[in-house]
């Protein structure tokens, strides 16, 4: 089958578990905390884990330069730097546990254009050696180290990568294709005063193959720096589809269910049997459940903007002191609850950003207990929006920074449509109708948090976004017409995002963000 480019001209297949429905973390941003615990782990592997200071260098007209602190960059990066994960209840202590680790840190802000709003650039010493490595948090926790030692790199944390670095009047001739086939890719490139051997591979190398390389090219040093995503990419994968034409393409002589095409597409994606593909799914559904039960019970967390508010509807949902929502009170209940379990730094599923967490999982767990349905019936409808997902992220973006709000409460709307109707038992075509109708609702939606916090508008966008998911499965299950089809949606909300200005891109530069009340509001927060 012909592969799609994706919008900047590069075949991608995203992973349901790696960029739509995950990581898993703790955190207000995914873009931000996230993704900065997995910059910080790839930092420490290429020090060898041996750090002494760090310079950390943001664009002026990034997104970072106003919210690394406020959004939890500097607190994953340094959970990062210290070897944690994104999931390590410690985060909150990074600022404290780096300083006992005797590692000094320097933030500066910088003119230096960046080749992306969320780029981070690092200059890492230790006793015995200087790094400098650029990386970019590309949206929903997923980075990509883009160079290193002057040297271009494409590293996304998605397998084994091992560096080896030469003297280049030692370099010689280097090519050996005995040694190439044992790896998935093995690339050589040239850095400021130093020659890098970049070899990816599906495990570690053996110490034997590692010596023969030190042998064999004289190596100065040899770096292994470790994955970080949940299912790692192999050379030469394959899968069915990467769009929605061509899935309903595939699936003309199959007759096959969406959660059903979601599991031969990751299957096929990631070499993995389908039954884990299952698997893996009702684990992220069993911590989204645990997330929402323990919103439901009260949470505090110092610094917040907003309260314990999903206790209070609930009371007044149970005591019928609200319009009756039936089955949306009950979603707006899990979204508000999910959201409180984010901004309380406790665990959850970024599905498919930390920002967006409570649409997707709010709607279809909220859905599902309303109409009594079970654990196997909110897995499928997950995987239904998984599907979804992976379109929106090949093909457009789930970063604010770049999309507005619409890449992220956006996607969790079309993608929780989709959920709902497989929830209700609707074929294919209607789940792909509601997605494309949410998704057009919700083109322009700009990011504007008060207070450079992840809470307000972030609650009602929410909200709405699951709210709006509701109607639109109720829209495809009655057979409307979505007359634009959704890969066409798609790629219009990758272009109207990108004519979003910068202001209301998550820089807390314009939209809400500026107001009087945001102001007073940042600055009691600062004075905490």
């Amino acid at each position: 089958m012909t592969e799609l480019k994706s919008k900047n001209h590069e075949t991608v297949h995203p992973s349901i578990f790696n960029d739509v429905i995950g990581p898993v973390m703790r955190g207000p941003s995914s873009s931000h905390c996230a993704a900065a615990v997995r910059i910080g782990r790839m930092a420490r592997d290429l020090m060898g884990g041996n750090l002494d200071e760090v310079l950390i260098k943001f664009d002026r007209r990034g997104s970072l330069a106003t919210t690394h602190s406020s959004q939890g960059s500097d607190m994953g990066l340094f959970g990062g730097l210290l070897g944690w994960e994104a999931t390590d209840e410690r985060l909150p202590d990074s600022h404290n546990k780096i300083k006992q680790a005797d590692i000094k840190t320097r933030i500066e802000i910088t003119d230096q254009p960046a080749p992306h709003p969320n780029t981070y650039w690092l200059t890492l010493k230790s006793a015995q050696e200087v790094h400098t490595m650029t990386a970019v948090s590309t949206g929903g926790g997923m980075v990509e180290l883009v160079e290193i030692d002057g040297a271009k790199v494409s590293i996304k944390g998605d397998c084994y990568e091992t560096l080896v670095f030469l003297d280049p009047e030692d370099a010689g001739e280097i090519g050996d294709p005995e040694l190439r086939s044992d790896f998935d890719d093995m690339q050589f490139l040239e850095g400021e005063g130093v020659f890098i051997i970049e070899i990816k591979s599906q495990r570690p190398l053996e110490r034997g193959v590692i010596s023969e390389i030190c042998h064999r090219y004289s190596a100065r040093q040899i770096v292994e720096i470790f994955p970080v995503l949940p299912v790692l990419s192999r050379k030469g994968s394959e899968v069915p589809f990467i769009t929605c034409e061509q899935m309903l393409a595939f699936n003309e002589s199959l007759g096959l269910e969406l959660w059903e095409l979601a599991i031969h597409y990751e299957s096929a994606r990631g070499n993995l049997p389908p039954e884990l593909v299952d698997q893996k799914m009702r684990e992220i559904v069993g911590i989204m459940e645990n997330s929402i039960e323990r919103g439901l019970e009260g949470t505090e967390y110092p610094g917040r903007i907003l309260g314990y508010q999903s206790g209070q509807f609930q009371s007044r949902m149970v005591n019928k002191r609200l319009l009756d929502g039936g089955i949306l009170n009950q979603i707006i209940l899990s979204v508000t609850a999910m959201m409180e379990m984010k901004s309380a730094m406790g665990l959850i599923v970024a599905a498919p950003t930390a920002g967006a967490c409570g649409c997707l999982p709010g709607a279809c767990i909220g859905a599902a207990r309303a109409m009594g349905l079970s654990e196997d019936d909110i897995s499928r409808g997950m995987l239904a929006a998984g599907m979804i997902g992976v379109f929106i992220g090949a093909h457009a973006t789930f970063a604010a920074e770049v999309g507005g709000c619409q890449a992220e409460c956006g996607a969790g709307s079309g993608m929780a449509a989709a959920a709902l109707v497989t929830l209700a038992n609707g074929t294919v075509q209607q789940a792909i109708g509601a997605a494309s109708m949410a998704l057009q609702n919700t083109l322009g939606l700009i990011c504007d948090p008060v207070a450079n916090r992840v809470e307000v508008p972030c609650l009602g966008r929410n909200v709405m976004a699951a709210s709006n998911a509701f109607a639109c499965a109720n829209m495809a299950l009655a057979d409307y017409d979505p007359v634009i089809p959704l890969d066409e949606v798609i790629h219009t909300m990758y272009q109207v995002g990108r004519d979003i200005p910068v202001e209301l891109r998550c820089t807390a530069l314009g939209g809400l963000s500026i107001t009087p009340t945001s102001r007073k509001i940042e600055q009691r927060l600062v004075n905490l």
